[in-house]
């Protein structure tokens, strides 16, 4: 199978090795060169040419930043036109729902099958192969894209096309919130003389326990803050939920809060730092009371 993978940045860099070191012909492409030549060392076939990369592959793998950019390199750059008769396109950036149904239907037009296909696991997991993927679209094409997804990660079927992605929105719903809170309880500890690292250990095996205590709550407490995934990404996937509740008539002020937060913290100077950094987004603010 001929895959091409379209985005090589902090996930689509590992998730195309890992192709790569399964056996896969990859055919890779990035708006900047350099990060996709990297790939070259692990076997993949670089191209600087997007039409190229995707006019000889059997599956496209799309890790772009956000739905415009999805829709841009699709519809405006021609990679769609570009694609043969019967490929399957696997949108695994995180985008609207709207926008994935958008894109399967101007899709088939060219013939091309579509899986809206986002993740969750962060770069360990892509690292790892461990991601959680959320497909949306026809079970016979996510049958098609099982040999790629056992390569990544555990892929769920969850209905039709913009599906993956409601199901990725939820998600990110559920993690920022639980980062915000996970920030919140630890900065009050510290703040008040009581080790961060302690209460976590006292919370394990507890109702609080969590994967994000665990992970986001170690960098915190660390300060460690480099980017595994961005605070931009975070936000834009919060504001993303908001207008899907809006179009979906209902209200989720838990997540308009939280997605203030972050928004807060871009604006104060986080965005290329972790979304764990919304730590230093709280330590900024002065109290309200």
């Amino acid at each position: 199978m001929k895959v091409a993978v379209l985005g090589i940045g902090l996930m689509g860099f590992p998730m195309a090795r890992r192709l790569c070191e399964a056996g896969f012909t990859v055919h890779a492409w990035n708006r900047s060169p350099d990060k996709a030549q990297r790939l070259a060392a692990f076997g993949a076939q670089v191209h600087g040419d997007l039409k190229q990369a995707v006019a000889q592959s059997d599956v496209v793998v799309s890790l772009l930043e956000h739905g415009d950019a999805v829709a841009d390199v699709l519809f405006e750059q021609g990679a769609a036109a570009a694609m043969r008769t019967g490929t399957l396109m696997i949108d695994m950036a995180s985008i609207r729902p709207d926008q994935a149904r958008d894109h399967a239907a101007r899709l088939a037009a060219y013939g091309v099958a579509h899986l809206d296909a986002p993740v969750s696991g962060g770069t360990i997991g892509a690292e790892q192969g461990t991601l959680a993927i959320m497909a949306g679209g026809e079970p016979a094409d996510f049958e098609r894209a099982a040999p790629v997804f056992a390569v990544l990660g555990r892929a769920t079927l969850v209905g039709g096309h913009g599906s993956g992605q409601l199901a990725k929105l939820a998600n990110q719903m559920i993690v920022g919130i639980t980062i915000g809170a996970v920030a919140e309880a630890l900065l009050l500890c510290e703040k008040s003389g009581v080790d961060p690292v302690k209460v976590m250990q006292a919370l394990a095996g507890g109702a609080a326990d969590s994967r994000i205590l665990r992970m986001q709550g170690q960098r915190m407490a660390d300060r460690d803050f480099e980017a595994r995934a961005r605070m931009t990404v975070q936000l834009k996937d919060l504001r993303n939920a908001l207008a899907s509740a809006g179009d979906a008539g209902i209200s989720t002020p838990i997540t308009e809060v939280v997605a203030q937060l972050f928004s807060d913290g871009v604006a104060d100077g986080l965005a290329g730092h972790d979304h764990s950094a919304v730590f230093l987004a709280l330590e900024r603010r002065k109290p309200t009371a």
